[in-house]
């Protein structure tokens, strides 16, 4: 390394390890590392569970990757902001229930799964919403997060779980929350 070149940051202690694969050329991988790592650990610490202790992998791609992906997975052939693949299924049998969330000295339940993000939508989301785009993308870490945890919105009391630990979590942040219409 020459002296002109920055020293790369080492893991912070107690953080959660983030694997990027970035397909996309309006990524800026180290911004996503910093965002994506504030966020699922977070995530994490607000459900009691050591950060450092999960790894999540994620996929930066584009509108027309991650439309191929959403009509393999979910037969849907659009774009979305977020998908995940949860390692292990987890979710609670009964609406609204927290999900059976992993054991953190299980080493077999470290991969917490995969989550992939398309910067068109969520970039069109924020300005859409006239939002920063960082903190729409924030949310969107907590919320795939969350699913790669077992939660999802697919019932009223399911919803209602999901989207206050997701309120909860960006207020940890210092964020908004997402779901508040602003007041004009």
């Amino acid at each position: 390394m020459t002296p002109a070149e920055p020293t790369p940051a080492g893991p912070v202690p107690g953080a959660s390890v983030i694997e990027i694969a970035v397909e996309s050329p309006h990524w800026d991988p180290p911004d996503l590392q910093a965002l994506a790592t504030r966020a699922v650990t977070a995530t994490l610490t607000r459900l009691d569970l050591p950060a450092g202790a999960f790894e999540v992998s994620i996929l930066a791609c584009d509108d027309a990757r991650i439309a191929t992906l959403n009509a393999e997975f979910r037969d849907k052939p659009t774009p979305t902001n977020v998908l995940s693949w949860p390692a292990e299924e987890r979710a609670a049998e009964t609406p609204g229930a927290m999900p059976d969330l992993p054991d953190p000295a299980d080493p077999m339940a470290a991969e917490l799964g995969d989550l992939a993000l398309a910067y068109e939508t969520c970039a069109r989301e924020a300005a859409e919403a006239d939002k920063p785009f960082e903190a729409h993308l924030t949310h969107l870490l907590v919320h795939g997060t969350l699913h790669l945890l077992g939660f999802d919105h697919e019932t009223d009391p399911d919803a209602t779980l999901m989207e206050s630990l997701e309120v909860e979590i960006l207020a940890m942040l210092n964020m908004a929350n997402p779901y508040e219409t602003p007041v004009v």
